[in-house]
Parts: C-alpha cells; sequence; structure tokens
C-alpha cells in the first residue's frame, strides 16, 4: 500500500510539472524574423501613407500567426515524441490569428489572396520539415516571402485595396531579406564560396530593375536595394572577421543594415509633402 501511495504522489508530481510546463508560452527564437515582420509592416503602411486600427491588427494578425508556426514546426521535427505544449499554443496562436483574419476579411475582402500565398507558403514549409529539408535556401526564400507578406497585408487592411506597387514592394523586401540567407552560408563550410551569393544578388538586381523599368517601383525604392549589396559585398571583403565573429556581432550587423534598407524603402514610397490636418 505504501508502495502504491508512493507510485500515485510520483505521478500526481509529473501531471502537475507536465501541466505547468504547457502553460508555459512558447515564443520563436529566431528574433530575425521579427525585424523582417516589422520591416515589411512599416513599408506596407508607408505605401498606404496611413496607419489605423486596421494596419495596426494586421500587425498582430502576422504576429501571432508567425508565433504560431514555431511550435508546429517543432512538434513535426519532433514527431517520434507527443509535445502537448506546442501543439496548445500553436494552436492559441493560430487562433487569434485565424480570428483577427476573418475579421479583416470581412472589412477587405481583397485579403483573400493574401491568405491563399501565406497558406501556400505555410504548407511548402510544412513539406520541407517533413523532407527534412527545412533550412534549404528555397524553403528559406519561400520562408521570407511568406513573413513579407505583411507588405501587402498592411497595405490591403489600410487601405481596402491592392496596387502593383505593393506587390513589387513585396517582392523587393523578399530579395533583401532573402539575400541575408547567402551572407550567413559564408559562415558554413560547405556554402562558404560566394559564387552562389554573387549569383542570387546578380539575378535579384536584375528583378529590381525590371521592377523599375516596368513602373512598378519609383528609382529611390528601387535603389534601397543596393544596400543588400553593400553589406554582401563588406561580408565578403571581411569574410575572416564575418566567418569567425560571435553570432551576436553578426545579428547586430544584419539588423543595421536592414534598418538602412526599411527607412528608405519606407520613405522612398511617402508624398514630397505631407497631407495638411486643418
Amino acid at each position: 500500500m505504501i508502495g502504491f501511495a508512493r507510485a500515485s504522489d510520483v505521478s500526481e508530481q509529473k501531471l502537475q510539472i507536465n501541466f505547468k510546463n504547457c502553460l508555459r508560452p512558447t515564443f520563436s527564437p529566431e528574433h530575425g524574423v521579427l525585424l523582417v515582420l516589422l520591416g515589411s509592416v512599416v513599408t506596407g503602411s508607408a505605401l498606404a501613407q496611413a496607419w489605423n486600427y486596421c494596419t495596426t491588427l494586421a500587425f498582430i494578425c502576422a504576429f501571432f500567426a508567425l508565433q504560431a508556426e514555431h511550435p508546429l514546426v517543432v512538434q513535426i521535427k519532433q514527431r517520434s515524441t507527443w509535445k502537448p505544449r506546442f501543439l496548445i499554443w500553436s494552436g492559441i496562436y493560430g487562433t487569434v490569428a485565424i480570428a483577427i483574419a476573418i475579421w479583416l476579411w470581412f472589412q477587405s475582402p481583397v485579403l483573400v489572396w493574401i491568405y491563399a500565398l501565406a497558406l501556400i507558403a505555410f504548407i511548402a514549409d510544412v513539406v520541407a520539415v517533413l523532407q527534412k529539408k527545412h533550412k534549404s535556401i528555397l524553403n528559406e526564400l519561400v520562408t521570407f516571402a511568406g513573413i513579407c507578406l505583411s507588405t501587402p497585408l498592411a497595405y490591403a487592411a489600410t487601405t481596402h485595396s491592392l496596387c502593383v506597387e505593393v506587390i513589387a514592394i513585396w517582392l523587393l523586401n523578399t530579395l533583401f531579406f532573402g539575400s541575408a540567407i547567402f551572407s550567413i552560408k559564408l559562415r558554413r563550410k560547405k556554402t562558404s564560396s560566394p559564387i552562389l551569393g554573387v549569383t542570387y544578388h546578380v539575378i535579384a538586381s536584375t528583378i529590381v530593375a525590371g521592377f523599375y523599368l516596368l513602373g512598378w517601383l519609383n528609382i529611390f525604392t528601387a535603389l534601397a536595394f543596393v544596400v543588400a549589396l553593400i553589406k554582401f559585398a563588406v561580408a565578403v571583403g571581411l569574410r575572416s572577421w564575418y566567418c569567425k565573429a560571435r553570432f551576436q556581432y553578426i545579428a547586430i550587423f544584419e539588423t543595421r543594415f536592414a534598418l538602412i534598407y526599411v527607412a528608405i524603402a519606407a520613405i522612398s514610397v511617402l508624398p514630397a509633402h505631407l497631407p495638411v490636418v486643418s
């Protein structure tokens, strides 16, 4: 009887510990994606030339959607064991994101196209995780494209419409933030050659130039991509430092260039003269 009582106490304590662990929120450890999210929302709202409660809700929606993705991906990676905490918080974050998304959709039906693209990006990410290709270049580019959908999300939620320019800025943001993939890979032996990064930046520059020639981007917005070229050139030129430095210094390096890019891109789409409030 004593042994049974002790076993019962131990089981109860484990249950309490597991319950407390489930109550502990999960947060994405990749802080860089939050900068991508913020930069995307800022450029989208700058193009809309307004920030209202719908813009704020769009930002919150994107934030919770991003937080919902992390625990779900971790659970899929560790699918051999059941992790209730990851599923619970993925469900909580996802429910909040979906609820806000539905409300915004009623306000701006055009958002259905953005939701469709976001769903495609999410499915592609899940498939990549299942195939153990989560960190592949293609999937990381798709992930950045998915996060950068916050640009047209913020614009459409604010203006209740879409335009060619916001689609071009979405792709511009994707190309810029995606460039970090190739500078970071310089730190790994298998991908330390800059050839792949040079190829990417040449193709990306051609695409951005095409957007300008088509009239989808103004010259100053298009030139914001030069920040990515300078960043990659510095990373290659100082490769010895870049490859050996602690990651926190690399994060600061990437963050500074990202902030410069976002500032240029956002300011470039603002009107020459702000409207006078009477």
